[in-house]
C-alpha cells in the first residue's frame, strides 16, 4: 500500500492556508490572494497527475483526460467520483459534485448572491462570507487546472458553490 494522509490533515491544510492568504499574507489584496492559493492547486495538481498516470499511456483526446479527472483523479482524492460531467462538445465541460467534501460544513445566507470563485463584473473579489468561502475553491481550480495542464490540455477552471454543498467546477479548454 503507498503514503497515505489522514482526510483531516488535508482538510486542515487546505483551511489554514486558505485563512493564511486571505487573513495575513494578502488581507488587503483578495485577488492576490486567490491568485496564490491556484497556483498552489495548479502545482499540487500538476504532480498528483504525475503520480496517477505514470503507468497509463497516454490519453488520446480531452475527453478521455477530463474521464480520468472524473473517476480516478477525484477518487484518489476525495474517495469518490464526480457525479455529473456535462460537456458541449466544444471545449467546456461541467464537472458536478453534489457532496463536495470541503464545503460540507460551510453553511452561507440564502440572500447572497455572486458565490463563483471567479472576479465579478467589477473586476474585484469582495469581503462578504460568500467570498470568504469561494476562496476555498481556488485551491480545487487550481488541482483540476494543474492535472489537465499536465496531461497536455491547457485550460481554465472556474467553480460555483451556489448550492451548498454542491459545487460545479466549469473546464474551458484553451485552443
Amino acid at each position: 500500500m503507498g503514503r497515505e494522509v489522514s482526510e483531516s490533515c488535508v482538510d486542515g491544510v487546505v483551511m489554514e492556508m486558505v485563512a493564511a492568504y486571505c487573513g495575513r499574507f494578502y488581507a488587503a489584496k483578495p485577488e492576490l490572494a486567490a491568485g496564490r492559493i491556484e497556483a498552489i492547486g495548479f502545482q499540487v495538481g500538476h504532480q498528483l497527475s504525475e503520480r496517477y498516470t505514470m503507468e497509463r499511456p497516454r490519453f488520446t483526446d480531452h475527453l478521455e483526460a477530463i474521464k480520468f479527472i472524473c473517476k480516478d483523479f477525484w477518487s484518489e482524492l476525495f474517495k469518490k467520483q464526480i457525479d455529473n460531467l456535462k460537456t458541449n462538445h466544444r471545449g467546456t465541460f461541467v464537472l458536478q459534485d453534489n457532496h463536495f467534501r470541503w464545503l460540507t460544513r460551510v453553511s452561507l445566507d440564502p440572500a447572497v448572491e455572486n458565490t463563483d470563485a471567479t472576479e465579478n463584473d467589477s473586476g474585484s473579489l469582495g469581503d462578504s462570507a460568500a467570498q470568504t468561502t469561494s476562496m476555498l475553491l481556488y485551491f480545487p481550480c487550481g488541482l483540476i487546472r494543474g492535472a489537465l495542464t499536465n496531461l497536455g490540455i491547457p485550460c481554465a477552471v472556474s467553480a460555483d458553490m451556489s448550492n451548498l454543498p454542491a459545487c460545479s467546477f466549469v473546464v474551458r479548454i484553451k485552443t
